[in-house]
């Protein structure tokens, strides 16, 4: 699966928004080439509120566990929630094993879970687990507005 064909799935929810930074754009140059998904029907990025999943294409500072910086690879993280986070996960997987779902490792105990390119065994999946979280945030986002 190609990370694009993740970003055009997101781009059908209703109400979401993909950021997606580009070079030379006002964000910070560590995030371009990245993806954040948002609920937000206005079409604005919400000042308060954290990205619901993302796509990081390089390691981070304190995050390289995935091996980002090999060429074309990516990982998708989403937000599924503690309960479903400890389903999902294998607990003794190798921190950089493509196409298996891992615990974040940076936010695996908030309940956040990654595939490093997302493949025949887990793409229909994660598809469906960026539809859940998009749905949980526009209920969030439903119950702050009253």
């Amino acid at each position: 699966m190609e990370m694009q064909q993740i970003i055009d799935e997101v781009h059908t929810f209703d109400g979401a928004l993909v950021v997606a930074p580009q070079k030379g754009s006002d964000f910070p140059e560590l995030s371009w080439g990245d993806a954040y998904f948002y609920h937000a029907p206005d079409g604005r990025m919400p000042e308060r509120t954290q990205p619901y999943g993302t796509i990081i294409t390089k390691n981070y500072p304190e995050d390289s566990t995935s091996g980002l910086d090999a060429p074309g690879r990516f990982r998708v993280n989403i937000h599924v929630g503690r309960v479903r986070a400890d389903e999902l996960a294998l607990a003794n997987a190798d921190a950089g094993a493509p196409d298996v779902f891992l615990r974040h490792p940076l936010y695996g105990e908030a309940g956040w879970v990654c595939v490093i390119d997302p493949a025949g065994a887990t793409a229909d999946t994660v598809l469906a687990l960026l539809r859940e979280a998009h749905e949980a945030a526009r209920a969030r986002t439903a119950r702050r507005l009253g």
